[in-house]
């Protein structure tokens, strides 16, 4: 069975740091590209940021761009560093598997069930 587990959201105060998880299992993982998609509450889902296999090669969000950090390992997790964090990155994020072409479109395989980053003082 594909799987793709998130964890380490949570409530964070703006200007704070987080750094989010995908644990993948079921399928190749070094030959698939990862990607994080986001959800704020009432919206729809928009790419944050995606990364190539093996890792050379990765995507970011303007909206993001310097505050984020897309990263892979060897055991098949994908990270997603946050920094700077502020009130509009409230959302639900979502880790995804795909060709790096699908995930840019947001046509990935494979989607995790997604875990809450809420950012507030």
């Amino acid at each position: 069975q594909v799987q793709l587990v998130e964890s380490g959201g949570g409530l964070v105060q703006p200007g704070g740091s987080l750094t989010l998880s995908c644990a993948a299992s079921g399928f190749t993982f070094n030959n698939f590209a990862m990607g994080w998609y986001r959800q704020p509450p009432g919206k729809g889902r928009e790419l944050v940021a995606a990364i190539s296999p093996p890792g050379g090669t990765s995507y970011y969000a303007d909206s993001v761009k310097a505050r984020f950090t897309i990263s892979r390992d060897n055991a098949n997790k994908v990270y997603l560093q946050m920094a700077s964090l502020e009130p509009g990155d409230t959302a639900v994020y979502y880790c995804s598997a795909g060709s790096y072409r699908a995930v840019l479109d947001g046509a990935s395989n494979y989607w995790g069930q997604g875990t809450q980053v809420i950012v507030s003082s």
